[in-house]
């Protein structure tokens, strides 16, 4: 077993959304000859002893022998989050969506680095918090089901509640140059300028 791989960490990949703009499911548009989500299976199956996946349909996911959960709080991101940690074995969780073409391994590692005596651990980008790609500790429960029975569903309104490590740009930019970690496809239009961008960065055969 490679030395990267975490046993105190579960990989949670959140396949719960609707796809709605999109059209189709996103996490089965293929680029680079597999589906998105399988990017980010591969990836967590390098890192974690132990991928979940939180939402979606049991049946579309069958061939891959992962545990399926349910959502306990349907209709969000943040829900698909807590279902998950509530009910992994290990204390801490790392959650990613099911649509991110370009998932950074150095990027996943660092993050996971940083997870002691913290609660959370979430990157920052100029547009933001990127709760879609962040370690998250059972100590996280309750803040967040106390937000979610409120039927407030932000991704990152309870972090004023909880010991959450901000990684900022300046501490990714050297993993993730190219500033791709992070692009999401939403659209039919964004995933054609991904796979555009994805086909021109391949090397020539």
């Amino acid at each position: 077993m490679s030395k990267a791989v975490r046993g105190d960490i579960t990989g949670v990949i959140l396949v719960g959304g609707k796809s709605r703009r999109m059209g189709v499911d996103k996490a089965f548009l293929e680029l680079g000859g597999k589906p998105l989500f399988q990017h980010i299976l591969e990836l967590f199956l390098e890192n974690f002893s132990r991928v979940i996946l939180a939402g979606g349909d049991p049946e579309r996911y069958a061939e891959y022998g992962l545990p399926l959960l349910p959502d306990l709080y349907p209709g969000s991101p943040l829900g698909g989050i807590y279902t998950a940690l509530s009910q992994a074995d290990t204390e801490a969780v790392f959650v990613s969506s099911c649509d991110l073409p370009f998932p950074n391994p150095a990027v996943l590692r660092y993050l996971c680095s940083l997870k002691d005596g913290f609660d959370a651990v979430v990157p920052e980008t100029p547009k933001g918090y990127e709760p879609l790609f962040a370690l998250y500790g059972k100590n996280c429960l309750e803040p967040i089901r106390s937000q979610l029975e409120k039927g407030e569903f932000c991704a990152y309104a309870w972090y004023s509640q909880a010991r959450v490590r901000v990684v900022s740009p300046a501490e990714l930019a050297s993993l993730d140059p190219d500033g791709t970690a992070f692009c999401n496809v939403n659209t039919p239009e964004q995933f054609a300028e991904v796979a555009a961008g994805a086909a021109k960065r391949r090397p020539a055969d």
